[in-house]
């Protein structure tokens, strides 16, 4: 199947799921006709007040099938209750748990007084500015009147639930390295990899200060430090030949505390101490995005915890270490929360053999339950 195809058929079934949930169904295409939002929608019995949004992404990443013991998109469970596929945490659970959750409140008949918009993104696992980037900037979503935000988390490995209020800011940038040419014999000065290795040494004696915060403060999550990583490097032409330039691609993720200028400021110095000829190029440079407040201020936080705390469930408020659709939503000023009901799981998003177990992807439908009707109806 073309990636085309495989959209159509996403968007098909979603189709055929509203219909059979008797809820409103839309397509929107901010961007390009084959990057589709799709928009299942419960109205309220008072659509006046502000919505709320459960959103999910219809892309995964690749799989290397070799290296599952599964088919990775047959959903195979096998003798133990496990559900291998790919997404099966991330993040194909949360979007059917939403409709399943909405399906029981049906069967129960409990009102709503807020319209639900249950919304599949495209384009989430790329950063693509053609999924949620492109529909909080339309009229489509406009429209929707969204008030909070429910997305995607992350497993848990023990019996305490992650929850999600912010994420780090992301930059990745690409040095390109100037340096002299010339034979792979002669020992030439002001050549490339030198200049690259005292780049590499700057980044990461940098990298190994946070390492050390980490280790310094059993307080601290990875969430609450910033990484950096070189994720690629490039150059040269032949193998006797010193490349004339070589380009290093570093993905970093700052933490809420960083002062975005300062640490721009000291990736320029980096450069300029290397006394030669380096040019930045930001490939993503995400501006800074305020976290969700989870205190009393905030009455949709308040109708969350008031749900987890009658389930009698535990939960840790955590930065998001990665980054998620729910980035953008928080950047035009709606407050939104990253929450997988997955706990005493291994973390497997993006793994080999990824899954679920099938009693904790019930439970979660039962969590969003009545996390929905609390954050409805407060």
């Amino acid at each position: 199947m073309t990636e085309k195809s495989k959209t159509d058929a996403c968007v098909e079934f979603l189709k055929k799921l509203a219909e059979e949930l008797k809820v409103e169904f839309k397509v929107s295409c901010p961007a390009k006709d084959d990057r589709p939002t799709v928009i299942l929608s419960v109205i309220g019995t008072q659509p006046e007040l502000p919505a709320i949004m459960l959103n999910s992404h219809m892309d995964v990443v690749p799989v290397f099938e070799e290296f599952w013991t599964h088919k990775p998109f047959d959903a195979d469970i096998d003798e133990e209750g496990k559900i291998f596929a790919r997404g099966a945490q991330d993040m194909k659970c949360v979007g059917m748990q939403y409709l399943a959750a909405i399906r029981r409140l049906k069967r129960h008949n409990v009102t709503l007084k807020r319209t639900i918009h249950v919304t599949f993104v495209p384009d989430e696992e790329i950063f693509g500015p053609d999924g949620m980037k492109a529909f909080v900037n339309h009229n489509d979503f406009r429209q929707l009147n969204v008030g909070f935000l429910l997305d995607e988390g992350i497993a848990s490995p023990t019996n305490v639930f992650s929850v999600f209020y912010g994420e780090r800011t992301c930059w990745q940038i690409l040095f390109r390295i100037h340096g002299q040419p010339g034979h792979g014999s002669l020992l030439l000065e002001d050549t490339a990899a030198e200049s690259m290795h005292f780049l590499l040494n700057k980044i990461y004696d940098f990298r190994r200060s946070q390492e050390k915060m980490l280790e310094d403060n059993p307080i601290l999550e990875l969430g609450d430090v910033t990484t950096i990583n070189v994720t690629r490097i490039n150059g040269g032409k032949q193998r006797n030949v010193l490349p004339a330039f070589i380009e290093l691609t570093v993905d970093i993720r700052m933490a809420l505390t960083v002062n975005l200028d300062d640490f721009e400021a000291m990736i320029n110095r980096w450069a300029k101490e290397c006394g030669k000829k380096i040019e930045i190029e930001f490939v993503t440079k995400e501006p800074f995005c305020p976290p969700t407040k989870i205190d009393d201020s905030n009455a949709y936080w308040t109708a969350f915890k008031s749900a987890v705390d009658e389930l009698n469930l535990e939960i840790k408020p955590l930065v998001f270490p990665a980054g998620t659709d729910a980035a953008y939503v928080r950047a035009v000023g709606i407050p939104a929360i990253g929450f997988s009901p997955m706990n005493n799981t291994p973390v497997l998003l993006h793994d080999h053999d990824e899954f679920l177990h099938a009693d904790v992807y019930l439970k979660g439908i039962e969590i969003y339950e009545k996390i929905l009707e609390k954050v409805c109806n407060f």
